[in-house]
Protein backbone atom coordinates (compact mmCIF):
# COMPACT_ATOMS: atom_id res chain seq x y z
CA UNK A 1 0.00 0.00 0.00
CA UNK A 2 2.71 2.15 1.08
CA UNK A 3 4.64 1.77 -2.37
CA UNK A 4 1.57 2.63 -4.34
CA UNK A 5 0.82 5.44 -2.08
CA UNK A 6 4.59 6.40 -3.49
CA UNK A 7 4.02 5.78 -6.99
CA UNK A 8 0.62 7.53 -7.25
CA UNK A 9 2.40 10.93 -5.51
CA UNK A 10 5.71 10.75 -8.07
CA UNK A 11 3.14 10.52 -11.19
CA UNK A 12 1.28 13.83 -9.51
CA UNK A 13 4.60 15.27 -9.29
CA UNK A 14 6.05 14.84 -12.60
CA UNK A 15 2.69 15.71 -14.00
CA UNK A 16 3.64 19.25 -12.12
CA UNK A 17 6.79 19.74 -13.05
CA UNK A 18 5.77 19.02 -16.71
CA UNK A 19 3.14 21.69 -17.04
CA UNK A 20 5.72 23.81 -15.10
CA UNK A 21 8.01 23.66 -17.78
CA UNK A 22 5.46 24.38 -20.35
CA UNK A 23 4.26 27.36 -18.87
CA UNK A 24 7.67 28.76 -18.69
CA UNK A 25 8.60 28.01 -21.95
CA UNK A 26 5.38 29.89 -22.99
CA UNK A 27 6.67 33.20 -21.03
CA UNK A 28 10.13 32.87 -22.21
CA UNK A 29 9.21 32.35 -25.85
CA UNK A 30 10.45 35.44 -27.59
CA UNK A 31 7.41 35.11 -29.80
CA UNK A 32 5.02 35.84 -26.48
CA UNK A 33 2.46 38.69 -25.66
CA UNK A 34 0.41 40.03 -22.71
CA UNK A 35 -3.21 40.48 -23.92
CA UNK A 36 -4.04 44.15 -25.00
CA UNK A 37 -4.92 46.12 -21.72
CA UNK A 38 -8.31 47.51 -22.30
CA UNK A 39 -9.82 45.09 -24.93
CA UNK A 40 -11.86 42.57 -24.21
CA UNK A 41 -11.73 39.30 -26.30
CA UNK A 42 -12.08 39.92 -30.50
CA UNK A 43 -12.30 43.60 -29.79
CA UNK A 44 -9.78 45.61 -32.07
CA UNK A 45 -10.76 49.34 -32.58
CA UNK A 46 -9.02 51.76 -30.82
CA UNK A 47 -11.51 54.88 -28.93
CA UNK A 48 -10.96 58.19 -29.32
CA UNK A 49 -13.01 61.29 -28.17
CA UNK A 50 -12.70 64.98 -29.13
CA UNK A 51 -13.88 67.52 -26.59
CA UNK A 52 -14.77 71.32 -27.35
CA UNK A 53 -16.76 73.48 -25.09
CA UNK A 54 -18.60 74.93 -28.59
CA UNK A 55 -20.65 72.32 -30.21
CA UNK A 56 -22.75 73.32 -33.43
CA UNK A 57 -20.35 76.50 -34.10
CA UNK A 58 -18.84 77.02 -37.71
CA UNK A 59 -15.28 77.03 -36.63
CA UNK A 60 -15.43 73.86 -34.34
CA UNK A 61 -17.94 71.87 -36.65
CA UNK A 62 -15.23 72.14 -39.03
CA UNK A 63 -12.98 70.48 -36.37
CA UNK A 64 -14.55 67.74 -35.77
CA UNK A 65 -15.11 66.68 -39.69
CA UNK A 66 -11.58 66.71 -40.28
CA UNK A 67 -11.08 64.55 -37.15
CA UNK A 68 -14.27 62.19 -38.37
CA UNK A 69 -13.04 61.70 -41.90
CA UNK A 70 -9.64 61.14 -40.33
CA UNK A 71 -10.77 58.43 -37.81
CA UNK A 72 -12.66 56.61 -40.71
CA UNK A 73 -9.25 56.49 -42.66
CA UNK A 74 -7.42 55.81 -39.50
CA UNK A 75 -10.42 52.43 -38.29
CA UNK A 76 -10.57 53.78 -35.02
CA UNK A 77 -13.69 55.14 -33.09
CA UNK A 78 -14.12 58.54 -32.54
CA UNK A 79 -16.73 60.28 -30.78
CA UNK A 80 -17.39 64.28 -30.58
CA UNK A 81 -18.42 65.09 -27.14
CA UNK A 82 -18.62 68.98 -25.91
CA UNK A 83 -20.67 71.56 -24.38
CA UNK A 84 -22.74 74.60 -25.65
CA UNK A 85 -22.23 78.51 -24.75
CA UNK A 86 -18.74 78.07 -23.29
CA UNK A 87 -20.31 76.05 -20.62
CA UNK A 88 -16.83 75.43 -18.64
CA UNK A 89 -17.90 73.02 -15.81
CA UNK A 90 -19.85 70.48 -18.13
CA UNK A 91 -16.85 70.73 -20.74
CA UNK A 92 -14.51 69.49 -18.22
CA UNK A 93 -17.22 66.87 -16.43
CA UNK A 94 -17.19 65.39 -20.10
CA UNK A 95 -13.07 65.54 -20.20
CA UNK A 96 -13.40 63.74 -16.80
CA UNK A 97 -15.86 60.96 -18.13
CA UNK A 98 -13.24 60.12 -20.83
CA UNK A 99 -10.77 59.96 -18.39
CA UNK A 100 -12.78 57.44 -16.14
CA UNK A 101 -14.28 55.55 -19.67
CA UNK A 102 -10.38 54.79 -19.95
CA UNK A 103 -10.27 55.93 -23.47
CA UNK A 104 -7.06 55.37 -25.47
CA UNK A 105 -6.71 59.20 -26.30
CA UNK A 106 -8.14 62.13 -25.66
CA UNK A 107 -8.34 65.41 -28.49
CA UNK A 108 -9.23 68.28 -26.58
CA UNK A 109 -9.78 72.11 -26.64
CA UNK A 110 -7.34 73.65 -24.69
CA UNK A 111 -8.76 75.34 -21.60
CA UNK A 112 -5.90 77.43 -19.66
CA UNK A 113 -7.13 76.82 -15.96
CA UNK A 114 -6.31 74.98 -12.98
CA UNK A 115 -9.23 72.40 -12.96
CA UNK A 116 -7.83 71.44 -17.01
CA UNK A 117 -4.69 71.28 -16.24
CA UNK A 118 -4.96 68.95 -13.13
CA UNK A 119 -6.93 66.23 -15.67
CA UNK A 120 -4.68 66.66 -18.44
CA UNK A 121 -1.91 66.52 -15.55
CA UNK A 122 -2.53 64.36 -13.12
CA UNK A 123 -5.82 61.99 -13.95
CA UNK A 124 -4.77 61.23 -17.56
CA UNK A 125 -1.81 60.84 -17.17
CA UNK A 126 -2.11 58.75 -13.87
CA UNK A 127 -3.90 56.07 -16.29
CA UNK A 128 -1.60 56.89 -18.88
CA UNK A 129 -4.06 58.45 -21.88
CA UNK A 130 -2.52 60.53 -23.95
CA UNK A 131 -3.62 64.45 -24.35
CA UNK A 132 -3.13 66.20 -27.70
CA UNK A 133 -4.49 70.06 -27.51
CA UNK A 134 -6.32 71.10 -30.70
CA UNK A 135 -7.13 75.16 -32.02
CA UNK A 136 -6.41 76.26 -28.22
CA UNK A 137 -2.88 75.42 -27.10
CA UNK A 138 -2.38 75.21 -22.85
CA UNK A 139 1.39 75.07 -22.22
CA UNK A 140 2.80 71.64 -22.00
CA UNK A 141 4.83 72.14 -18.83
CA UNK A 142 1.25 72.63 -17.24
CA UNK A 143 -0.57 70.28 -18.72
CA UNK A 144 1.40 67.31 -19.76
CA UNK A 145 -0.30 67.31 -22.93
CA UNK A 146 1.68 65.32 -25.62
CA UNK A 147 1.42 68.37 -28.29
CA UNK A 148 -0.37 70.87 -30.13
CA UNK A 149 -2.32 70.75 -33.28
CA UNK A 150 -3.18 74.44 -34.63
CA UNK A 151 -2.48 77.70 -35.73
CA UNK A 152 0.30 79.77 -34.35
CA UNK A 153 -1.91 82.10 -31.99
CA UNK A 154 0.66 84.63 -31.70
CA UNK A 155 1.85 85.28 -35.58
CA UNK A 156 -2.08 85.66 -35.72
CA UNK A 157 -2.50 88.56 -33.73
CA UNK A 158 0.26 90.05 -36.17
CA UNK A 159 -1.04 89.26 -39.21
CA UNK A 160 -4.00 91.37 -38.32
CA UNK A 161 -1.93 93.91 -37.01
CA UNK A 162 -0.18 94.36 -39.88
CA UNK A 163 -3.28 94.18 -42.34
CA UNK A 164 -4.58 97.03 -40.15
CA UNK A 165 -2.00 99.46 -40.67
CA UNK A 166 -2.17 98.49 -44.38
CA UNK A 167 -5.51 99.07 -44.39
CA UNK A 168 -5.24 102.35 -41.63
CA UNK A 169 -1.98 104.20 -41.96
CA UNK A 170 1.06 104.55 -39.88
CA UNK A 171 -1.00 106.79 -37.40
CA UNK A 172 -4.73 106.45 -35.56
CA UNK A 173 -5.98 105.16 -32.34
CA UNK A 174 -7.10 101.67 -32.17
CA UNK A 175 -9.41 99.62 -29.42
CA UNK A 176 -8.27 96.15 -28.36
CA UNK A 177 -11.01 94.11 -26.80
CA UNK A 178 -10.43 91.01 -24.50
CA UNK A 179 -11.22 88.32 -21.82
CA UNK A 180 -11.26 89.13 -18.93
CA UNK A 181 -10.56 85.44 -18.39
CA UNK A 182 -7.50 85.22 -20.76
CA UNK A 183 -6.88 82.13 -22.22
CA UNK A 184 -3.34 80.82 -23.52
CA UNK A 185 -3.82 82.03 -26.86
CA UNK A 186 -5.60 85.33 -26.14
CA UNK A 187 -2.39 86.24 -24.66
CA UNK A 188 -0.37 84.98 -27.73
CA UNK A 189 -2.99 86.77 -30.10
CA UNK A 190 -2.54 90.09 -27.94
CA UNK A 191 1.18 90.15 -27.77
CA UNK A 192 1.56 89.59 -31.89
CA UNK A 193 -0.34 92.61 -32.29
CA UNK A 194 1.01 94.52 -29.54
CA UNK A 195 4.36 93.85 -30.65
CA UNK A 196 3.25 94.87 -34.10
CA UNK A 197 1.60 98.15 -33.26
CA UNK A 198 3.85 99.32 -31.34
CA UNK A 199 6.27 99.91 -33.89
CA UNK A 200 4.36 103.01 -34.69
CA UNK A 201 4.56 105.82 -32.53
CA UNK A 202 1.63 107.61 -34.28
CA UNK A 203 -0.56 104.58 -33.45
CA UNK A 204 -2.22 104.74 -29.69
CA UNK A 205 -3.36 101.61 -28.68
CA UNK A 206 -6.58 101.30 -25.97
CA UNK A 207 -6.63 97.84 -24.39
CA UNK A 208 -9.73 96.64 -22.29
CA UNK A 209 -10.75 93.50 -21.07
CA UNK A 210 -14.82 92.21 -20.34
CA UNK A 211 -16.77 89.91 -19.09
CA UNK A 212 -18.10 87.32 -21.87
CA UNK A 213 -21.95 88.31 -21.64
CA UNK A 214 -23.48 89.98 -24.32
CA UNK A 215 -24.60 92.80 -22.06
CA UNK A 216 -21.05 93.23 -20.42
CA UNK A 217 -19.10 93.37 -24.41
CA UNK A 218 -21.74 95.91 -25.33
CA UNK A 219 -21.50 98.19 -21.73
CA UNK A 220 -17.18 97.84 -22.36
CA UNK A 221 -17.36 98.91 -25.41
CA UNK A 222 -19.63 101.73 -25.16
CA UNK A 223 -16.98 102.95 -22.23
CA UNK A 224 -14.06 102.73 -24.82
CA UNK A 225 -15.48 104.98 -27.16
CA UNK A 226 -16.50 107.28 -24.98
CA UNK A 227 -12.75 107.48 -23.61
CA UNK A 228 -11.57 107.20 -27.02
CA UNK A 229 -13.78 109.57 -29.31
CA UNK A 230 -11.65 109.42 -32.68
CA UNK A 231 -10.97 106.40 -32.59
CA UNK A 232 -10.16 104.63 -36.12
CA UNK A 233 -9.92 100.61 -35.60
CA UNK A 234 -11.39 98.03 -33.10
CA UNK A 235 -10.30 93.91 -33.16
CA UNK A 236 -12.04 92.05 -31.06
CA UNK A 237 -9.23 89.57 -29.56
CA UNK A 238 -11.64 87.01 -28.66
CA UNK A 239 -13.61 86.54 -31.64
CA UNK A 240 -17.22 85.33 -29.62
CA UNK A 241 -17.09 89.51 -28.81
CA UNK A 242 -17.02 90.45 -32.58
CA UNK A 243 -20.83 90.65 -32.73
CA UNK A 244 -21.95 92.19 -29.10
CA UNK A 245 -18.76 95.02 -30.26
CA UNK A 246 -20.65 95.83 -34.07
CA UNK A 247 -24.12 96.22 -32.55
CA UNK A 248 -22.25 99.12 -30.10
CA UNK A 249 -20.83 100.71 -32.77
CA UNK A 250 -23.97 100.30 -35.39
CA UNK A 251 -25.92 101.64 -32.25
CA UNK A 252 -23.99 104.70 -31.74
CA UNK A 253 -22.93 105.31 -36.09
CA UNK A 254 -22.16 103.84 -39.05
CA UNK A 255 -20.15 101.14 -38.91
CA UNK A 256 -18.27 101.81 -42.49
CA UNK A 257 -15.64 104.49 -41.31
CA UNK A 258 -14.25 102.13 -38.67
CA UNK A 259 -11.84 99.38 -39.63
CA UNK A 260 -13.15 96.19 -37.54
CA UNK A 261 -10.80 93.25 -37.67
CA UNK A 262 -11.10 89.56 -35.84
CA UNK A 263 -10.32 85.93 -35.81
CA UNK A 264 -12.47 83.33 -37.58
CA UNK A 265 -13.49 81.03 -34.64
CA UNK A 266 -16.17 83.29 -33.10
CA UNK A 267 -19.75 81.79 -33.40
CA UNK A 268 -20.85 84.71 -35.15
CA UNK A 269 -17.04 85.40 -37.77
CA UNK A 270 -18.14 84.05 -40.72
CA UNK A 271 -21.29 85.09 -40.83
CA UNK A 272 -20.08 89.06 -39.92
CA UNK A 273 -17.97 89.07 -42.23
CA UNK A 274 -20.27 87.65 -45.49
CA UNK A 275 -22.54 90.63 -44.31
CA UNK A 276 -19.38 92.93 -45.03
CA UNK A 277 -19.04 94.43 -41.48
CA UNK A 278 -15.64 92.82 -40.51
CA UNK A 279 -12.58 94.30 -42.87
CA UNK A 280 -11.19 91.69 -42.48
CA UNK A 281 -10.46 87.97 -40.87
CA UNK A 282 -8.11 86.30 -39.86
CA UNK A 283 -8.91 81.96 -41.30
CA UNK A 284 -7.28 79.57 -39.92
CA UNK A 285 -7.54 75.76 -41.04
CA UNK A 286 -10.06 73.81 -38.51
CA UNK A 287 -10.46 71.24 -41.11
CA UNK A 288 -7.06 70.41 -41.08
CA UNK A 289 -6.41 70.50 -37.47
CA UNK A 290 -9.05 67.78 -36.57
CA UNK A 291 -7.52 65.74 -39.10
CA UNK A 292 -3.97 66.13 -38.06
CA UNK A 293 -4.93 65.84 -34.50
CA UNK A 294 -6.37 62.22 -35.31
CA UNK A 295 -3.38 61.32 -37.25
CA UNK A 296 -0.71 62.24 -35.00
CA UNK A 297 -2.99 60.87 -32.03
CA UNK A 298 -2.47 57.24 -33.88
CA UNK A 299 0.66 57.44 -34.59
CA UNK A 300 1.79 58.25 -30.89
CA UNK A 301 -0.53 54.62 -30.24
CA UNK A 302 0.92 52.83 -32.80
CA UNK A 303 4.32 53.85 -31.47
CA UNK A 304 5.34 55.30 -34.73
CA UNK A 305 5.90 58.99 -33.73
CA UNK A 306 7.35 58.93 -30.26
CA UNK A 307 7.45 61.25 -28.95
CA UNK A 308 5.68 63.67 -30.71
CA UNK A 309 6.71 67.29 -31.53
CA UNK A 310 5.96 69.09 -27.61
CA UNK A 311 6.30 72.31 -29.57
CA UNK A 312 3.25 71.72 -31.70
CA UNK A 313 2.35 71.17 -34.96
CA UNK A 314 1.02 74.21 -36.57
CA UNK A 315 -1.79 74.78 -39.69
CA UNK A 316 -1.98 77.76 -41.84
CA UNK A 317 -3.51 80.82 -41.46
CA UNK A 318 -4.22 83.76 -43.52
CA UNK A 319 -5.62 87.21 -43.89
CA UNK A 320 -8.91 87.39 -45.57
CA UNK A 321 -10.68 91.00 -46.55
CA UNK A 322 -13.86 91.78 -47.13
CA UNK A 323 -13.37 92.15 -50.83
CA UNK A 324 -12.81 88.25 -51.19
CA UNK A 325 -15.91 87.67 -48.60
CA UNK A 326 -18.60 85.61 -51.56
Amino acid sequence: MRKFILAVLGLIGITLCYFTLVSAGKVFRSDWQLPGAGYSEGEQQQRLVLITQELETPFWDKVGQGALRQAEEEGVSLEVWGSYGMNQEEFLKRIEIAIDSKVDGIIVQGLDSDNFKSLTKIKAAFYGIPVITVANDVPMSESLRRTYVGSDSYLAGQLIAVQLVADMGEAGDVILLGDTIQEYYQKQRLAGLQDVLQRYPDIRMAYAETGATREQVIATTKDLMNGVPDVDAFIAVNANMAEAMLYEIGRRSQIEPYHIYTFDDGKDSEALFAQGKLDGMLEQSPDRMGELSVQLMMEWLRGETVPLDMNGYLTDIRMVKAKDAP
